[in-house]
């Protein structure tokens, strides 16, 4: 109780001694930190807005482009070659996209990569459209909507430190993962309800249209950008300058070696969530109870988010992570070991909870840290760790699962996660025990 009322006090001192935010006492009643603090600055408003409207769309666009995959080949490997035409360009280009954020002008940047993956949405519905779609072609456009999508992530998150003041950061960090889980949740829901009407190019033609509110939400705000020595770091040498900060930095290495193992071991289930579903549950895949499965996890992802943002300020992030891992891997084995659908909805909820609570203090860390001149190589590679080892995993967890079960592949990241938990929490019981 003591350490999280020392960090009342720092967080209050800093959002009143902030150069760029000054508070009167009456603001002093929003607690900084906090996502409704975060909320007050405008240019984040604008921007959260527009990113949450273009994600609704992306969403929707996913869940019609499995279908309509499907539909053209009737082959599982085909829907899954061109799910790795679309996340595949996040593992290989995340680095280029960094380097670039920390090179150029990130707002330049950003409505570029937006303005390209609305030309090719738009081509993406004209190709569904075809009387007889060519599936190479869906493939290339598909290909080069995820290599536009792979360059947008980081200077995107890099902007985000320049829209808040730096006492609210966390606060911002929490919302953006909220809007990123409401839109899976929102997304899937409109394109499920809009697919048989309009048809999966009517689905992709809308979503092409969501990438204007992300064009016009990123030229609306005024970021203020402060950038440090760049340095003599030219090609190469630029373009792998996030690693060089990792091998150097004992923080950042520890942040992105748990990211990617929690996304390796741990997150398998969440692509195999079907089989979970359909073995362990007795669930159709097709039906309403497997929807409300799907969408309790992503709830519960976004109130972990949510928490961060609020009840979670002001404790430290260390034990945050600490706790959060070892809680998500508690539930993650009560997930693995259920066979009633029943109990799954509120576990599942949890296991949304605890590892969105987990990840999004992880990036909360690691962005307090960055310094600007660096933060968008760095923040790429926080990315390749979250998003792109995903496949990877799943890669390995499907055979597993096949030779053995699916319970063995959930079980064992359980595992992992408590391992991780307890390294994490090393650093706090030696703090706590020199205190």
């Amino acid at each position: 109780m003591v350490a999280r009322l020392n960090d009342d006090a720092v967080l209050v001192e800093e959002a009143q001694t902030e150069g760029d935010v000054a508070l009167a006492p009456d603001e002093l009643k929003v607690r900084p930190g906090t996502a409704r603090s975060a909320l007050r600055s405008r240019d984040f408003r604008v921007l959260w807005i527009s990113t949450f409207s273009s994600n609704v769309g992306t969403w929707m666009q996913n869940v019609a482009l499995g279908a309509f995959a499907y539909q053209l080949s009737h082959s599982a490997g085909f829907v899954a070659l061109t799910g790795f035409a679309q996340l595949g360009p996040l593992l290989l280009l995340a680095t280029v996209g960094g380097a670039l954020a920390d090179a150029v002008d990130r707002r330049r940047l950003l409505v570029a990569t937006n303005l390209v993956q609305l030309v090719f949405s738009a081509l993406l519905a004209l190709v569904a459209a075809a009387s007889n779609p060519s599936k190479t072609l869906l493939l290339l456009v598909v290909l080069a909507i995820g290599i536009a999508n792979a360059l947008t992530g980081p200077p995107l998150a890099s902007l985000l430190p320049n829209l808040v003041p730096r006492v609210d950061l966390s606060g911002a960090i929490a919302l953006q993962s909220v809007q990123m889980n409401l839109s899976r949740v929102v997304g899937p829901a409109i394109g499920g309800l809009l697919l048989p009407t309009i048809h999966a190019s009517g689905v992709f033609a809308f979503n092409a249209a969501t990438y204007l509110f992300a064009v016009a939400g990123v030229l609306a705000i005024r970021p203020v950008v402060q950038r440090g020595d760049r340095g003599d770091e030219h090609g190469l040498r630029r373009l792998l300058g996030g690693f060089a900060v990792a091998r150097h930095d004992p923080l950042v290495r520890s942040v992105l070696a748990t990211i990617a193992a929690i996304s390796f071991f741990c997150l398998p289930f969440i692509g195999l969530m079907p089989v979970v579903a359909a073995q362990n549950l007795g669930m159709p895949v097709t039906g309403f109870e497997y929807g409300l499965l799907y969408a309790c996890f992503g709830l519960g992802a976004a109130s972990g988010a949510i928490a961060v943002g609020s009840v979670l300020v002001g404790y430290r992030r260390d034990r945050v992570i600490a706790v959060g891992l070892a809680l998500f891997g508690v539930m993650l084995l009560v997930f693995g070991l259920l066979r009633a659908p029943g109990p799954a909805y509120p576990v599942v909820f949890l296991v949304g909870f605890f590892y969105f609570a987990t990840v999004t203090t992880l990036s909360t860390r690691l962005q307090e840290h960055l310094r600007d001149e660096v933060r968008g190589r760095v923040m790429a590679l926080y990315m390749m760790g979250f998003g792109g080892t995903i496949p990877l995993g799943l890669l390995i967890a499907g055979p597993i699962a096949t030779h053995t079960d699916i319970t063995t592949v959930v079980v064992a990241g359980a595992l992992v996660a408590m391992l991780l938990a307890a390294n994490a929490a090393r650093p706090a019981i030696k703090d706590a025990a020199t205190a």
